[in-house]
């Protein structure tokens, strides 16, 4: 037969959502009906609400229930009548009433309550009163003064309120256990409950989190108890498809009489039915141990002395709670599975005898239901093993089975890192200490569980694989710890060079556990790995502090594991110190935050890429924004824009030349209007990392470790020849292919304009989804990586997400005619919303003696002008051409956030000298508009306007080689209209 499909990914999340759904009727509050003297007796050593209390406790078992006690049967009658109670326990001593009457009366008040006789001997109530109506009793117990009696009676009422729900929707599995005896079933039930809550929770694997563990304890199997032939054989029937196994004891009632062997009747009834059901038989008379095997049926004596350790290995091996015994067909074992990930690895080992013996026997989907995989227990048992052509097609349907429903369950999913059952393979999100994953990380797993519940995404781009990178984080403990050992918190103060945070840091130890855990974790990771920050203040609603700190990208590759271990840690370290910059610390003075608040959590992360020659880089990063502040043409401002890059997104997130499209448009980029605008505006440059030959210590001073490459040095590359056209020089015209002679140019062609991969589509959906999910406009980072064999998925990963600025709530800035008029600086790409007559400061870049290859003094000349003003606390404008900010001098001048901290509103002009596209998705412009500064576009020899000769006319405060300070007699007025993206500023007077 063909391979089976196992895909059963979006049944699993579907299943595992309902797991909430699961055990909706509890018993919280409990009435208790006795004597004082059966009270005294059953509290002799303890009261009975602590007594169950600690049953529960020691089971790790929640909400244990709250008992009322009353003396008097009226009196109990009158509290049904004003609370709502779960559950009513009554002893047979009572003085107004006899417990069978009490039980009558309560039914009338309360039909579907659970009424439970519990007396102190058989005989108290055996042989039940013929005069007396006994259905308002539910159930009898006998107590024994045995508290882990209350725990099972408790349980097995919820079972019974909640199995045929639980069933129906969850396919959770039913025990049934057949009894007549109750001083027996007293007995035993309780025994059954503590082993399979036991078992239930040995089997939950440390992988899972808290509330995964809390969740599938939900689905343990629902324990019926029935009391005769006729009762178990109707319950049989009833929950057929989801019996998990039979108890019967031997002597039961048959048509209303004792019969002998009732229960190997009913036993070899089922087995008829239900050939690999585990049965269980138990008697007195250790001699039907003979007519057990007749069923077959596993026999239990009840007079052993081992009689609780028999009972544990029926559960450890027929109802499959123990680990997996590979055997061979004459029953020789082989070895044994513990878990999932070892079942998993034996099976790619086992001889193909031991394989075909226990699939035939439905022995692994028997194993796998005993720990709650129903889903893919079922699966296993519906794909018959004979209509395999070969074992190894069978060996491949049940590993790759088992491996999608590890990597599912683990998805959306953050545990804790266990060095002794991590799997890199399967656990993509781990974490070390219990402080906050930080901005980024909560961001990131946000995402994840986001994406887990939206299959739909999953199935509507079935062609791509959706993955968010295999990430560690190490918690803000961890810097806590790391500061607090070093006394390195002194450097959150003021007047400290980042050169000297730096090397304090780099000098300082890593806690020991933390280098401990680094160790184990990287020795089972072997693929290229950043390092990024995740402050708690970072992609903060309104606040992103987005590019501020740092982030390292290393090879991890090297020959030397102690090398590859001394990188990670001096990128963890130099990711701290980035704490204590002086960048963040700028922003931070325009926030209400304080920089000595701040706390740094890590994120080791999977570089999401491939290797093309000594390079490893993605084909495509890019950042995306559900809000566009440039919409051009037919597009709309909600509709989004997106910039893309080959390589490393450095270039997109530090301003670099990118390509600027609007998912909803692709075929709209008015970059790329025409040949010449192509040549002009294609990506020349990309940011890669280096897989061999580098240096030992690796570069982190310079881009992060990584390198810029021309992208004529890649021609020769998978991602170049996918995504570049050829410039033919004789017919200047770009021909969309990278296969003919001539001059390479980054187009991205084969995406936007031929569809090899549904980039415009994924984007559009993640914006929807991240917009509705965040409740704001958000901006993500993602990677494509094409797959060069076009029979195998591409992959999209989700790098990160934080929400915008971009107040669409505006209040109404009219601007009128006059003011337009009047105005020394109109612009129609503005930023922002409302009125600013606060500055009389402006700083601008010397039109005339502007320089490329002078930027870096203009950074200078720009900071010591910034640190006056705002040691004066006087706001000032900035004017100056090309993009604020990017590390492309060829776009505009390369400052930080702390070289213009007390900046109030900006001017970037565009003109002969620099025509870099109007800001938007990259870092410090989204610094920039969160903090509400305005940020004004001026198209100089358009509409757009600034009066030159005003601004020389102004008094001089100031003048460096290339800028110059003036300064206003009177504050300006500058007003933006935020729903026109309009400004105007106009001169007092």
């Amino acid at each position: 037969m063909g391979v089976k499909d196992n895909s059963f990914g979006s049944e699993f999340y579907a299943r595992f959502k309902v797991f909430h759904e699961l055990m909706k009727i509890k018993i919280k509050d409990i009435l208790l009906v006795s004597s004082p003297y059966d009270a005294f007796l059953m509290e002799e050593d303890g009261s009975l609400s602590s007594k169950i209390i600690n049953e529960y406790r020691g089971l790790n078992l929640s909400l244990p229930p709250r008992i009322t006690r009353t003396s008097s049967a009226y009196d109990a009658l009158s509290y049904l009548k004003k609370k709502k109670f779960d559950m009513v326990i009554t002893m047979p001593h009572l003085e107004e009433m006899d417990a069978f009457s009490l039980g009558i009366e309560i039914k009338k008040i309360e039909p579907g309550l659970p009424v439970i006789l519990l007396a102190q001997s058989p005989k108290n109530i055996y042989p039940l009163p013929e005069d007396k109506n006994c259905l308002g009793i539910d159930k009898i117990f006998i107590w024994t003064g045995n508290s882990d009696l209350l725990l099972a009676v408790v349980k097995n009422a919820e079972d019974r309120l909640n199995v045929d729900h639980d069933t129906q929707k969850a396919m959770v599995r039913v025990l049934i256990l057949v009894e007549n005896s109750p001083v027996f079933y007293s007995t035993f039930l309780p025994l059954i409950y503590k082993e399979i809550v036991k078992q239930t929770q040995v089997i939950l694997e440390a992988g899972l989190n808290e509330e995964h563990k809390l969740l599938t304890m939900r689905t343990r199997p629902k324990i019926l108890l029935a009391e005769n032939f006729e009762e178990a054989l109707e319950l049989t029937q009833k929950f057929r498809t989801n019996l998990f196994g039979v108890i019967a004891g031997n002597l039961l009632l048959k048509n209303s009489e004792m019969v002998a062997d009732a229960g190997f009747q009913l036993l070899s009834k089922i087995r008829d039915e239900f050939p690999d059901l585990p049965l269980l038989l138990i008697d007195n008379d250790p001699k039907n141990r003979e007519k057990a095997n007749e069923i077959p049926a596993v026999f239990l004596d009840k007079n052993s002395p081992r009689l609780l350790a028999e009972l544990h290995s029926f559960f450890m091996t027929n109802l499959r709670f123990g680990d997996f015994i590979f055997r061979m067909p004459n029953g020789k074992e082989i070895c044994r599975a513990s878990g999932l990930r070892q079942l998993q690895e034996k099976i790619s080992q086992i001889p193909d005898e031991s394989l075909w013996h226990h699939a035939r026997r439905n022995h692994f989907s028997n194993w796998i239901m005993a720990r709650s995989e129903i889903t893919l227990a079922l699966a296993l048992r519906k794909a018959k093993a004979d209509e395999f052509s070969n074992a190894e097609e069978l060996r491949q349907y049940i590993i790759t089975s088992i491996h999608q429903l590890r990597r599912w369950r683990q998805q959306g999913v953050v545990v804790q890192f266990n060095p002794d059952n991590f799997d890199p393979h399967i656990k993509d999100f781990v974490k070390i200490g219990e402080g906050s994953l930080g901005g980024k990380g909560r961001s990131l797993a946000f995402m994840s569980a986001i994406l887990q519940e939206h299959q739909k995404l999953n199935e509507k781009h079935s062609n791509v694989n959706i993955i968010i990178p295999r990430t560690m984080v190490i918690s803000t403990d961890g810097f806590e710890s790391f500061v607090k050992q070093n006394d390195l918190s002194r450097f959150s103060g003021e007047n400290v060079t980042d050169q000297s945070v730096t090397e304090n840091f780099l000098k300082a130890d890593l806690p020991d556990y933390l280098n401990r855990q680094l160790e184990a974790f990287l020795k089972q990771v072997e693929y290229p790995l950043s390092i990024r920050s995740s402050s708690l203040m970072e992609d903060a609603q309104f606040q992103p502090y987005a590019g501020l700190y740092e982030t390292y990208m290393i090879p991890n590759n090297h020959t030397d594991f102690p090398t590859r271990l001394r990188h990670l840690i001096t990128a963890v370290k130099l990711v701290y110190a980035s704490t204590y910059y002086e960048g963040p610390k700028a922003f931070a003075r325009n926030t209400s935050n304080n920089p000595r608040d701040e706390k740094m959590a890590v994120i080791i992360q999977q570089i999401a890429g491939a290797k093309h020659g000594d390079y490893f880089y993605p084909t495509i990063s890019g950042v995306a924004q559900s809000h566009n502040f440039y919409p051009v043409s037919h597009m709309k401002s909600e509709e989004g824009i997106a910039h893309i890059a080959l390589g490393f997104g450095k270039t997109v997130v530090e301003g670099e030349k990118t390509l600027r499209f609007s998912p909803k448009y692709p075929s709209i980029m008015p970059q790329f209007s025409s040949v010449d605008d192509i040549l002009a505006n294609a990506q020349r440059h990309f940011y890669a990392l280096k897989m061999r030959n580098y240096s030992e210590n690796l570069n982190f001073d310079k881009n992060s470790n990584l390198e810029k490459r021309e992208v004529d040095d890649a021609n020769t590359e998978f991602p170049l020849k996918t995504l570049a056209g050829t410039y033919i020089t004789e017919e200047h015209r770009i021909r969309d292919t990278a296969f003919i002679p001539g001059p390479k140019v980054l187009t991205f062609a084969q995406v936007l304009k031929y569809n090899i991969f549904p980039l415009p589509q994924l984007l559009c959906d993640f914006l929807e989804l991240g917009r509705k999910s965040m409740g704001c406009p958000v901006e993500i980072e993602f990677v494509v990586n094409l797959n060069p064999d076009k029979e195998r998925k591409s992959d999209f990963f989700f790098l990160q997400m934080r929400p915008m600025v971009a107040d669409e709530k505006r209040f109404d800035i009219p601007i009128t005619e006059q003011e337009f008029e009047k105005a020394v600086c109109r612009s129609y790409q503005a930023l922002g919303n409302g009125k600013n007559d606060k500055i009389a400061d402006i700083v601008y870049v010397k039109p005339d003696d502007f320089k490329l290859e002078a930027l870096e003094q203009m950074v200078k000349e720009i900071n010591l002008i910034n640190a006056n003003l705002l040691k004066e606390k006087r706001p000032y404008l900035l004017i100056g051409p090309g993009r604020w900010g990017s590390a492309d001098r060829w776009l505009g001048i390369p400052v930080q956030w702390h070289n213009i901290s007390g900046v109030s509103a900006i001017i970037e002009l565009r003109n002969d000298k620099l025509k870099a596209d109007p800001s938007q998705g990259y870092h410090f412009f989204q610094n920039i508009t969160s903090l509400g500064i305005h940020y004004i576009t001026v198209n100089e020899g358009s509409a757009d306007y600034l009066d030159w000769k005003w601004l020389y006319s102004l008094p001089v405060m100031q003048e460096t080689d290339f800028l110059r300070h003036v300064k206003l007699e009177k504050p300006m007025m500058l007003k933006i209209d935020g729903r026109k993206s309009q400004c105007v500023v106009t001169a007092a007077g």
